[in-house]
């Protein structure tokens, strides 16, 4: 054989076991054409330089070319698929850091309250439609209702209690829950088969709301609490938990969601989306956190050995071009939410009560801070710690400042005990933070996953202008000012705490204003803090969450090299105005390089 037939067959050979593999062919000399390119569009790359580009090529699932037109053109091969952007925007996908899609999913199936403002009379008018369309359940099925925007019943401080839930026309146990997540009512029936009387006390992280005798009225304070009702509902079968995983999944993709963690995730979620993957019907990278519950103090060792469980049992190891799963996080609760009527967020100063009258009302310095963080500093250092060396990143909850700073501390304690560990603490929420704190993120290479969309005018957040006085006010969800600190940020949806509308929550992070038909008092701009470039939301959404989930080094940002994760949208939201950045629409999800939602 001569030398030029020899390296002939060498290069023939290795062109064919590149076509069979997850690994693009090398690019140096000839270059091997590309399954999918993209050209004329605009290319946010998410990379290191912010760059722009006007084309993509995608072989066997992986980007093997991000720049021009005219250098695309060489990827470009007979079965090759061109596709023309004509102008439109290309970027990684959506990596939402915090949310909770089993929970959302499952949610589809119950009586749904969608969020709305209500009086105690809509309220119950809404319930009994929902109890008179399954009335085939009475006398014994139970009605979970869901969604129930509990911080915006009208008039202000309205409360609902078992009276509220007794009044209806049924004899079937009732719970309702709070779209936040912090708080759930029910009705007699539920509290007399939960065994819930004056003599039980409030659970370790948890409270029951009780008259002036003692007696419980039905309203419980954070899931500690409501869970001793939600624990005898019935367990939904795992084809109930397959629909609901493959339903969340759906939605998800609708929006350019590519990757998720889920920040408060069941074994039923797990082995769902598990499920999923099993059956070939996986099209999300989805991430778990288990929680830690704080009356699991005592014995921290089992705890942790608990999430090292379940990752034995679920996580798929390093991110594959297929989607898989991780088991990396774990859950840790701090404190509840600064919001009326709960203020269950811990608090570095005192929330100000009122020393007049409704009529006539007088602000001033109150006793109160909120709950004490539901680990004790020690406890959560320890707990900090054991995570580490099993290798799980702890993900917290913190509302309060009070929380932020105690949960900064605890990572204080991580870094200087384990200076070299790869551990990525995210904290989530960090709805008021304390000023001192702000530079903390950056130094501590802690992750702030925001809830931009909670940045605006709303019955919730004006809500507190009395209790946090204007200095507060002022730097309440300081999206900008930690950014400004050099803080790493992240989205977090916390669907279905919120609507799942990831674009109106990027146009909230910008401009800090609500929507355009919302009502007198809720329209303008809110607090001082700067905001967001569209950028910064973009980077939050792409490369900074996949740093969180230690997936930046495969997915996040559109390098060669790195899976095929992209999105393609109407229209170009660096140019377009900000408001208008809550219309943008997704025409496109790939995910490994598989189109997995497209538009007609």
């Amino acid at each position: 054989m001569t030398r030029s037939r020899y390296a002939a067959l060498i290069v023939l050979c290795a062109a064919a076991f590149h076509a069979n593999s997850q690994q693009p062919a090398p690019l140096a000399g000839a270059t091997v054409a590309a399954s999918r390119v993209y050209l004329n569009g605009v290319v946010f790359t998410a990379d290191a330089a912010g760059s722009l580009a006007e084309a993509i090529a995608v072989r066997a699932g992986r980007i093997v070319y991000v720049g021009s037109n005219k250098g695309v053109a060489a990827h470009v091969g007979p079965g090759t698929e061109t596709r023309d952007l004509r102008g439109r925007f290309v970027m990684p996908g959506i990596i939402d850091g915090h949310t909770h899609p089993f929970m959302a999913g499952a949610a589809l199936t119950k009586c749904n309250l969608n969020y709305a403002v209500q009086t105690i009379a809509q309220f119950q008018h809404d319930l009994q439609v929902c109890l008179d369309s399954t009335a085939a359940n009475e006398p014994d099925g139970w009605l979970e209702v869901v969604y129930w925007n509990r911080e915006s019943m009208v008039p202000v401080g309205t409360k609902v209690t078992r009276v509220t839930l007794d009044a209806l026309r049924t004899r079937r146990p009732i719970i309702v829950l709070s779209s936040q997540g912090h708080a759930g009512a029910a009705n007699s029936r539920a509290l007399g088969l939960a065994h819930i009387t004056a003599a039980t006390a409030d659970p370790v992280g948890g409270h029951i709301d009780r008259d002036a005798r003692g007696e419980p009225t039905g309203l419980f304070e954070e899931s500690a609490a409501y869970g001793m009702v939600t624990a005898l509902l019935p367990k939904p079968t795992p084809a109930e938990d397959f629909a609901s995983a493959e339903a969340a999944q759906k939605a998800l993709n609708r929006q350019g969601v590519t990757g998720f963690l889920d920040a408060w995730a069941p074994e039923e979620s797990m082995a769902a989306f598990a499920a999923l993957g099993k059956a070939g019907k996986l099209t999300i990278r989805a991430h778990f956190a288990p929680v830690i519950n704080p009356d699991e103090a005592p014995n921290l060792d089992a705890a942790v050995k608990r999430i090292v469980d379940f990752r034995s049992r679920y996580d798929q190891g390093p991110e594959q071009l297929a989607p898989s799963i991780t088991v990396r996080n774990a859950k840790l609760f701090l404190d509840g939410v600064i919001y009326a009527p709960a203020f269950t967020g811990a608090m570095v100063d005192t929330y100000r009560q009122n020393a007049g009258t409704p009529e006539k009302p007088r602000w001033v310095g109150g006793t109160s801070r909120g709950p004490a963080v539901y680990f004790p500093p020690q406890v959560l250092a320890g707990l900090m710690l054991s995570l580490a060396r099993a290798g799980i990143d702890p993900h917290m909850h913190a509302d309060g400042d009070g929380a932020v700073h105690a949960a900064l501390d605890a990572v204080a304690v991580l870094r200087r005990e384990l200076p070299t560990a790869d551990i990525r603490p995210t904290i989530a929420h960090d709805e008021i933070v304390w000023p001192a704190d702000f530079p903390r993120f950056r130094q501590l290479n802690v992750t702030a996953a925001l809830g931009f969309q909670w940045a605006q005018r709303a019955d919730y957040t004006l809500g507190l202008t009395d209790y946090f006085g204007p200095a507060r006010m002022r730097i309440a969800e300081p999206s900008g000012l930690l950014a400004a600190k050099g803080a790493r940020l992240s989205l977090g949806s916390d669907w279905p705490v919120d609507p799942l509308d990831e674009w109106f929550a990027f146009k909230v992070g910008v401009t800090r204003r609500g929507r355009p038909d919302a009502a007198p008092e809720y329209r303008g701009r809110f607090g001082s803090d700067p905001g967001l470039s569209v950028r910064q939301v973009l980077r939050a959404a792409t490369i900074n969450a996949a740093y969180q989930l230690h997936d930046d080094d495969v997915t996040g940002s559109l390098e060669v090299g790195k899976y095929a994760d992209l999105i393609v949208l109407d229209r170009n939201p660096l140019t377009i105005p900000a408001a208008d950045i809550a219309d943008v629409r997704v025409l496109e999800t790939t995910v490994g390089g598989k189109v997995v939602y497209q538009t007609d």
